[in-house]
């Protein structure tokens, strides 16, 4: 089978969704491997790494794309790319569907396949193609460093000749696997850390890493497949009045609320920015899906009442060595799917394949993004 990998066109987009190692194990299960010149530049691969596992490497990037059975990609590519690429064809990635109406309707019209990892299946036997995940254990590791930075404190506590400075207190909101990490981050720097779930089941996870779970008086919020659901207007005033003294204590807060397909909810306000000690920072991982703090703006750092804000923007990116290590193994094990006895072969009635896919055969598989373009047109 024909796998192709092209240099990412997003803006930022630092990550390549092959790297050379994973890239040969592919090969070894008989599998030809093309990549765009530079396709690892980004992520400190050269060619030259490329080549040594002999993979193709090649600067024309019609030819890589009409000779392709399955592309694979970060985020999806630019309609003037895939108009390139034949019907029946095959395109991975995290695709975001929902935010990218016209592309796929643009698969749709050319008959190319669309599988996008942010639709798997929330179930044990995809974990290992579980992109959202691998790419949120580099968010919240990142968060946490960030905060670390950015405060103008130690994390840990420091005993001195001059005298005992106290640790900082981190306040994690959501405890997915973003969560997660920023917790077993920033205790291991150091800090003191409190962290908040709408799911009841993340206070055993929260508590196990050593920080403290703040519970609050309020229903839980489990959603399917482990996500946390959308959550009532009234319920999300309750939550932030409860929780408003905590964010007041906090050196630093870190937000990872993220409903997939939905606006994040807004967990910490204005109002509860100022009540904050100046020099604080919130680093906000839900700042690109509206933002869990009022006051966050996407890709910049803003100053409110002397607290620092961050509104991080592809966090995985910023670390795009390791990000593209851990995609690359998510990409090839998804791939490893789409085929049988080394040949492209879709098999349906696979639930991972069926879940994951949004477009095939000229027709929108995924209804929910269906439901959109429907709207869209209307």
């Amino acid at each position: 089978m024909q796998v192709t990998i092209l240099k990412e066109r997003a803006p930022f987009e630092r990550r390549s969704a092959m790297v050379p190692e994973v890239a040969d194990r592919l090969i070894k299960k008989g599998h030809h491997i093309s990549v765009e010149s530079g396709v690892g530049a980004e992520a400190n691969f050269p060619d030259a790494a490329y080549r040594a596992r002999e993979i193709d490497v090649s600067d024309d990037v019609t030819e890589l794309l009409r000779s392709a059975e399955v592309l694979c990609c970060v985020s999806a590519p630019p309609g003037e790319l895939l108009a390139e690429m034949r019907a029946g064809s095959v395109v991975v990635g995290l695709l975001q569907p929902g935010t990218n109406l016209e592309i796929v309707e643009f698969l749709r019209e050319r008959e190319i396949t669309a599988f996008s990892l942010d639709l798997l299946p929330r179930i044990s036997r995809a974990q290992s193609m579980d992109a959202l995940s691998s790419q949120a254990t580099v968010s919240g590791y990142r968060a946490a460093l960030i905060g670390a930075s950015r405060l103008g404190k130690f994390l840990p506590m420091f005993m001195t000749a001059a005298g005992t400075i106290p640790p900082a207190k981190v306040l994690v909101l959501g405890a997915g696997v973003a969560g997660l990490q920023a917790i077993a981050t920033a205790r291991r720097l150091g800090a003191v850390v409190r962290a908040n779930d709408v799911r009841a089941s993340s206070k055993d996870e929260v508590q196990s890493l050593g920080a403290t779970f703040v519970e609050l008086a309020l229903e839980t919020q489990e959603g399917t497949g482990g996500y946390a659901r959308e959550q009532s207007e009234n319920f999300l005033n309750r939550q932030r009045e409860m929780i408003a003294r905590e964010v007041a204590m906090a050196d630093v807060v870190i937000t990872t609320a993220a409903i997939p397909g939905r606006t994040a909810p807004r967990l910490v306000t204005a109002e509860m920015v100022e009540a904050m000690a100046p020099g604080s920072v919130i680093v906000d991982l839900a700042a690109e899906s509206g933002g869990n703090c009022e006051l966050s703006k996407p890709g910049e750092e803003v100053i409110h009442g002397g607290v620092i804000i961050h509104g991080v923007r592809n966090l995985p990116s910023s670390m795009p060595t390791h990000a593209s290590f851990l995609y690359a193994r998510n990409i090839a094990e998804f791939v490893g799917l789409l085929s049988e006895d080394g040949q492209l072969s879709l098999n349906f009635e696979d639930e991972i394949i069926a879940g994951s896919c949004v477009t095939n055969a000229g027709e929108i598989r995924h209804e929910p993004t269906a439901n959109l373009l429907k709207e869209m047109r209307s």
